[in-house]
């Protein structure tokens, strides 16, 4: 973990911040996030809008004519930088060498504030967004996740549903989005590297930025409701890609989570797991996984593999087996101690470079208003036992919020079976 110290800050147009002083480092990490993803946008009809702004971003602005001349400019010394929606963010992140922070600090907040949307971009990032989209629809494990999310009621389109929205959007759209997003106080920005002597300007240059002043938009989170077992037919999917999770209508709390990140090390986290190293062991599949998902108003207890048809049924049988016996209690002190053993070893490896340090507080900070503690990951890790593992899977089970689905050119009927073996 490389040494470093954190300060919260909040500007007076009400832009709040974490800068993150890592003494030894020789490049600058940036990262500005504001509450602009899909769930923010006017109505369904122009459901891209965000993922479009976001494309456009770095596009013609206050300097610069086009997209072109200013990557030119940025990224002449070797800076790096990238922008992503999500369903509540909308992030503009950058990393640059120590000597060049201040003009690349200067360039990105250019970019974020003082965009000059227009047609031509406009046309141009609506090819490169359906492309992208398009893409997607190759990816059968997130088509599946965004066919069972959207069938439990969670607000999520399918990328073949966000593609026939893109005609719709207009460049008024687009700018009536950044105006009513991009605010000071709906912005969190996160600034890591050597800050040492720095952290005076970095103030003056982000107050200076002429950010808008409107008000921060309220979080808001959803609770799934349960799903019947889903086939979705695809003839060029050889085996069986599968997705099952049990939903909780709350968050859970850091040490629930841990406790559960225990336990999913036990049933998936290695070849000599209780599922996963149950089955490779037996040649039934080549990999599956677990982990439990925090949302605003929920949790998920997530399990996701491929498997051939033939040996499916003993697949299950073991998953069936196995969360069984955690249910009845069966969990031996060994295991607990082996899996809390491996998290102390990655928490140890976690934090070698500025751009981790950063990504870790960001999270919890952008949506909480919360620094995280990593120094008291440890001693949460310790305190995880036998009683708080069995007692959260037991809460998730009782819910009975399940959602199950399988992607496959053949296997509605099996389908069926696996989850009637999941189910109870």
């Amino acid at each position: 973990m490389m040494k470093h110290f954190i300060e919260a800050v909040e500007l007076e147009n009400g832009a709040k911040g974490l800068l993150i002083d890592v003494p030894d480092a020789t490049v600058m990490d940036f990262d500005f996030e504001f509450r602009a993803g899909n769930r923010f946008v006017k109505n369904e009809k122009i459901y891209e809008v965000a993922h479009l702004m976001e494309h456009m971003a770095f596009g013609a602005n206050a300097r610069f004519k086009d997209a072109l001349s200013y990557e030119a400019e940025f990224t002449k010394n070797g800076a790096y930088h990238n922008a992503t929606t999500g369903d509540y963010l909308v992030g503009y992140d950058a990393e640059c060498a120590d000597f060049e922070w201040e003009r690349i600090l200067e360039l990105k907040l250019l970019s974020i504030t003082a965009p000059r949307f227009n047609q031509k971009e406009l046309n141009a990032e609506r090819g490169n967004v359906k492309n992208e989209l398009m893409g997607h629809q190759n990816n059968y494990a997130r088509m599946l996740w965004c066919k069972l999310a959207k069938a439990s009621g969670m607000p999520c389109l399918l990328d073949a549903e966000r593609v026939r929205l893109l005609g719709g959007i207009k460049l008024e759209d687009i700018k009536e989005h950044y105006r009513r997003t991009h605010t000071a106080p709906n912005m969190r920005f996160m600034i890591a590297g050597n800050l040492r002597g720095k952290k005076a300007k970095i103030r003056q240059i982000l107050s200076a930025a002429e950010f808008g002043r409107g008000t921060e938009l309220e979080l808001s989170g959803d609770v799934p409701h349960k799903v019947a077992p889903m086939f979705v037919r695809r003839k060029d999917v050889a085996n069986l890609m599968f997705m099952f999770w049990l939903a909780l209508p709350r968050r859970l709390s850091d040490e629930e989570a841990d406790a559960m990140d225990c336990l999913d090390h036990i049933l998936t986290g290695t070849l000599s797991s209780r599922i996963l190293g149950g089955a490779r062991s037996r040649g039934l599949i080549y990999g599956m996984s677990s982990g439990t998902a925090r949302g605003l108003a929920s949790s998920s207890w997530e399990f996701q593999g491929e498997v051939s048809a033939e040996t499916a049924k003993d697949l299950f049988q073991i998953i069936r087996t196995e969360l069984g016996k955690v249910l009845a209690g069966d969990i031996s002190e060994s295991d607990i101690e082996a899996a809390k053993s491996y998290a102390l070893g990655r928490y140890q490896m976690r934090l070698q470079t500025v751009g981790a340090i950063l990504n870790f507080y960001s999270d919890q900070f952008c949506y909480f208003d919360k620094i995280e503690d990593f120094n008291s990951i440890p001693s949460r890790i310790k305190s995880v036992n036998r009683a708080a593992i069995i007692k959260i899977a037991r809460e998730f089970v009782e819910q009975n919020i399940s959602i199950f689905g399988v992607v496959g050119k053949d296997g509605a009927a099996l389908t069926k079976e696996l989850g009637a073996m999941l189910l109870p």
